[in-house]
């Protein structure tokens, strides 16, 4: 049997032909408004920020490098734009309870002047309270409290005094304090003086200065009463004068801010602070100097009418948008900051500081998920305020309970925030499994698509994508060849002949690198062969490792045949992932046959170097044959499998027809082709399916024939429906249309057992019998020869289906 003809050249790679389009270059284009290939993602966001109902917040799938951060930040921000700007928020002292800061809710642009008016009162009490108690008025009234309390003072004395001289004794003062003692002739009598009066006199002013001593005594404890009395007028004195001082300026502020009861209230408290504590206002002379000595603040303190603005929305035009780069705990909730004074860390409400949720308040907050999860406590501080629909400000420490220090409970802030997350699709996928939050506070879900369907409108749109793309980065303008090649590279990032990658980091990638090769060229324009250097560059600096493994084989070191023919052995193909690139290297796959029950033995498995899927696709293989040539009788083979010089972990099906043809050249002795490379999977039916890197394995595979000569036979059998993914190299395309190299598309394991035989697979005849000169028959003839040897050697039979490949 004649092999046929593979695939012509022009099936091979979709050519972007550059004279479809109208431009010289990229200069003739305008840019590119719309975003491109995202109307669904586009959708979901228009649907996401226009519902204003809890819980509805975005999530944002696809891939590092889509240009999804770009594109929701940009609409995001065109949205914003025709919003109005959210209210400014401060903190203010609590005077009534310290640690428990109040919030203020002002107007736009009222914060800052609110803030400013507060400094310029205190420094206006600064002046009036002082000018005020050192009135001459006022000092007047002041010193008339005083005389008035030290006549009170003189007069009781005085009145006990004259009353002691009645008694023949006197008050007098002594280095201990006030005494009494009686008198003679206008002189104090000493003791002994005093005994030698009668006993009835001396009696007579015993009692007596009993009496008054007794009187004395309540005299001096009523003397602390009074002077109190006298602070507490001179102290309402200084209020009256204080709060005649202040009056003007506070009605004043009240006027500006009529509106915000908040506000009235918090300066009706700063009035009442103010004129209880007005002696703070005074200034102190008498306070030591000391420059080495941090004295903490006291209550002289002015800092506790100041005013912590917190969120300033005055620079704003419309609403905010914000993407915080850092979303730790603290950067998402906000803190409180502490200062080092004299050993010990205090702090108080002007050390509040906010978070990205205050700053984002009113508007939009964009967080990569994958940082925000990297955080300690970060996610679960985002859901709580999302929960409660307020941000309280606290520690890591407090809300754990593993502080115990005394700190501010700043009042919380309400909450009107869309919050945007950014991350791949498996984080979606398993936040929305295993994170019952998740599903309630993100309910919508924006999918970046990964490509897009290619045609003649669609490659014009992408030729403008491209050129918005070189103006915004500066580059030089491209020419409608460096365009067209640049769109042939996106159909092959896509793997899809039909489809263009959206993957904008590789597309700009590519843009900068032949910008760059073409500056080097001194050249006006890209051109499609700066575009070309720029691919083959690329691929040179990642490519050492491809570059080895074809010396190996082409040294023999890795056993690959591209000539002859043989039994059981065929080449497959593979592909290895290395970060940004991957290639496709051949691998050879040998089986043999034997007597047996019906086992196919998977060697890769059996030394856990086998994945699950390809285990699954050597079980596919075990019912294939049980299937076409064992319905009515017991499969009677053993057959082992294995990718030979295999020392890593084989997965995937896409080698299934390659085992395969292996294991039935084995039974039909039949030799396969050598010059030949199979890839593809297969189904319980023989249909050949699909699979992935079907460039790269095609090209892996000519690299090796063309290292050691092409020959015009050697070729690869790729699966039919993978035709529309083919995107070669031009060098790949060459050897096709000089009839080098071949490409055949097969449907069935049928076509690719003639293919790689040369013999007719053999189609079942009337009678159900295969042509004995035919792959189905010579196999149908051994495995009847297997069946009678084991009833030869009385081999038991086994429930048919029950592979060991099964059975484990």
């Amino acid at each position: 049997m004649t092999r046929g003809s593979g695939l012509p050249a022009s099936k091979l790679r979709w050519h972007c032909d550059p004279e479809q389009f109208d431009f010289d270059s990229t200069s003739d284009l305008p840019d590119l408004r719309e975003i491109l290939g995202q109307a669904r993602a586009l959708d979901a966001i228009r649907f996401g920020i226009g519902i204003r109902q809890q819980g509805y917040n975005l999530y944002v799938l696809g891939p590092p490098g889509m240009g999804k951060r770009t594109t929701v930040r940009q609409f995001l921000e065109q949205q914003a734009a025709g919003e109005p700007t959210p209210d400014d928020w401060c903190y203010v002292n609590n005077f009534e309870q310290t640690y428990k800061p109040k919030a203020l809710r002002l107007p736009c642009g009222a914060g800052s002047r609110f803030a400013k008016d507060m400094q310029d009162l205190v420094e206006d009490l600064q002046n009036a309270i002082p000018a005020a108690l050192e009135a001459e008025d006022h000092q007047n009234r002041v010193k008339d409290l005083e005389n008035e309390a030290k006549e009170r003072h003189d007069t009781a004395f005085r009145t006990l005094a004259k009353k002691a001289v009645e008694h023949g004794i006197e008050l007098v003062r002594t280095p201990s304090g006030l005494a009494l003692a009686p008198v003679r002739d206008g002189e104090v009598m000493d003791a002994e003086q005093f005994g030698k009066l009668p006993e009835d006199e001396r009696r007579k002013i015993q009692e007596a200065i009993e009496g008054l001593q007794s009187e004395l005594r309540a005299l001096i404890e009523q003397v602390p009463e009074w002077r109190k009395e006298m602070r507490d007028k001179i102290k309402e004195l200084n209020r009256q004068a204080t709060h005649f001082a202040i009056g003007h300026s506070l009605e004043q502020a009240r006027g500006k801010y009529a509106d915000s009861p908040a506000v009235l209230e918090y300066l009706t408290a700063v009035e009442q602070d103010v004129i209880e504590h007005a002696d703070d206002f005074r200034p102190d002379d008498e306070q030591p100097q000391l420059p080495f000595l941090v004295v903490p603040p006291d209550q002289r303190s002015f800092q506790r009418y100041q005013v912590n603005l917190l969120v300033d929305n005055s620079q704003l035009q419309g609403a905010p948008v914000v993407a915080e780069e850092h979303p730790n705990h603290r950067n998402l909730i906000g803190r409180v900051e502490h200062r080092a004074q004299m050993g010990m860390l205090t702090t108080d409400f002007t050390l509040i500081k906010p978070g990205a949720l205050h700053r984002a308040n009113g508007g939009y907050l964009m967080v990569e998920m994958l940082r925000l999860l990297s955080q300690p406590y970060a996610w679960e501080g985002l859901k709580r305020a999302l929960h409660a629909r307020h941000v309280q400000i606290e520690s890591v420490a407090e809300s754990l309970s593993l502080a115990s220090t005394v700190s501010l409970e700043p009042e919380p802030i309400p909450l009107d925030v869309k919050v945007v997350l950014l991350g791949d699709r498996l984080l979606y996928y398993l936040l929305y499994e295993y994170d019952r939050d998740f599903a309630e506070l993100f309910k919508v879900a924006v999918d970046f698509a990964d490509d897009m369907d290619r045609g003649p409108d669609s490659c014009r749109m992408y030729a403008r994508l491209i050129a918005t793309l070189v103006r915004q980065r500066d580059f030089r303008p491209f020419d409608r060849g460096a365009v067209a090649r640049v769109i042939e590279f996106a159909a092959r990032a896509a793997e899809d002949s039909q489809r263009l990658t959206m993957h904008m980091r590789t597309v700009a990638d590519l843009l900068a690198e032949s910008d760059h090769w073409a500056r080097r060229s001194d050249s006006p324009r890209v051109t499609a062969g700066h575009v070309q250097q720029a691919i083959d560059q690329q691929i040179y600096r990642v490519d050492r490792v491809r570059e080895r493994v074809q010396d190996e084989i082409r040294r023999g070191t890795l056993l690959i045949d591209t000539r002859g023919s043989c039994v059981g052995q065929v080449n497959g193909l593979s592909v290895l992932d290395l970060g940004n690139f991957r290639f496709g290297r051949p691998s050879r796959i040998t089986a043999t046959t034997r007597l047996g029950r019906g086992e196919v033995v998977d060697i890769e498995r059996e030394v856990d170097l086998g994945g699950a899927i390809h285990s699954k696709g050597m079980m596919i293989l075990a019912s294939f044959l049980a299937a076409r040539f064992a319905k009515n009788q017991p499969l009677s083979l053993a057959a082992s499998v294995v990718f030979e010089q295999s020392y890593g972990k084989v997965d995937g099906d896409s080698a299934s027809v390659a085992e395969l043809c292996a294991i039935l050249s084995s039974l039909a002795e039949v030799p396969i082709d050598q010059s030949l490379a199979v890839t593809g999977s297969v189904n319980q039916h023989g249909t050949v399916q699909p699979i992935g890197g079907v460039n790269e394995k095609i090209e892996g595979y000519f690299d090796v024939c063309a290292s050691r000569g092409l020959t015009g036979s050697q070729g690869v059998l790729i699966p039919a429906s993978n035709v529309q993914h083919l995107m070669l190299r031009q060098d790949v395309l060459q050897a096709v249309a000089d009839g080098q190299f071949q490409v055949y598309a097969v449907e069935t394991v049928d076509q690719a057992l003639e293919l790689l035989t040369g013999v007719p697979a053999g189609p079942l005849d009337a009678a159900g019998q295969y042509p004995p000169d035919s792959i189905q028959g010579r196999v149908a003839a051994r495995l009847a020869e297997l069946l009678e040897l084991r009833r030869r050697f009385g081999m038991e039979s086994k429930p048919e289906g029950k592979s060991e490949e099964a059975k484990s």
